[in-house]
């Protein structure tokens, strides 16, 4: 679980954020609670889509997969954040799987229940396209990391972002979210450590040195929250 984090409500959402109580009553009427264990799979890739997930407790990984059965983690989102927003307007199929990274509890929304309840509170729907933008911006940054940072650069930023949420990564899944080879990734590990710049203690990450990873970092343009990761 992400230190001082907890259950959070649907207030606590930002596409909610508009919403007073009869109305925040009202989609609470919509919601189903489901609860999953450490390392279950809430939904999978190629899957139909019949709604959306509001992740109300504990962090999840959502992960593409290629043909040859690489895998890119794409984002990891805590409370207050959304899943399988995606597929919402097109009606298709989800394009990656979620996997939990330690005990969670979801929100789903199905599709019909959701648009019905967006035609008489549009102003979630600005909220919405607000949220999808801010994603894809990083997503775009993202992108262009890749072509121009070095992977000691990557990895500094999603160490840094890692420390002030609390997610605990194994060194393949530092890997996989940051682009780059399991090898490179313990090679760099291992010299921040030697450095004092990082200490290692099992899978979680203690940042000494905060300081040397701003300066080689590349920052993104766009603010997350501490509970999304991209």
């Amino acid at each position: 679980m992400v230190e001082g984090v907890g259950m959070v409500d649907l207030k606590d959402f930002r596409i909610f954020s508009d919403l007073k109580g009869k109305d925040l009553d009202k989609l609470r009427e919509s919601v189903r609670k489901i609860k999953y264990g450490r390392g279950e799979i809430i939904f999978q890739e190629g899957a139909p889509a019949f709604g959306f997930y509001l992740v109300l407790e504990g962090m999840v990984k959502l992960v593409k997969r290629s043909m040859r059965a690489k895998s890119q983690i794409l984002k990891i989102a805590g409370p207050g954040e959304i899943l399988g927003e995606t597929t919402l307007f097109d009606k298709g199929s989800h394009n990656a799987y979620a996997k939990t990274l330690e005990p969670v509890v979801v929100g789903f929304i199905e599709r019909g229940d959701f648009f019905y309840f967006l035609e008489r509170h549009p102003k979630t729907i600005f909220r919405l396209y607000e949220k999808l933008s801010g994603e894809l911006k990083a997503f775009q940054n993202k992108l262009a990391e890749r072509s121009y940072s070095s992977s000691k650069e990557r990895l500094a930023r999603l160490i840094l972002h890692l420390g002030k949420s609390g997610v605990e990564l194994s060194r393949a899944e530092l890997a996989e979210m940051a682009g780059v080879s399991s090898k490179t990734a313990i090679r760099t590990l291992s010299e921040l450590e030697s450095r004092s710049i990082i200490a290692i203690e099992s899978r979680k990450i203690k940042i000494l040195r905060e300081d040397y990873l701003q300066k080689i970092m590349e920052p993104f343009s766009v603010d997350l929250t501490t509970n999304l990761i991209i």
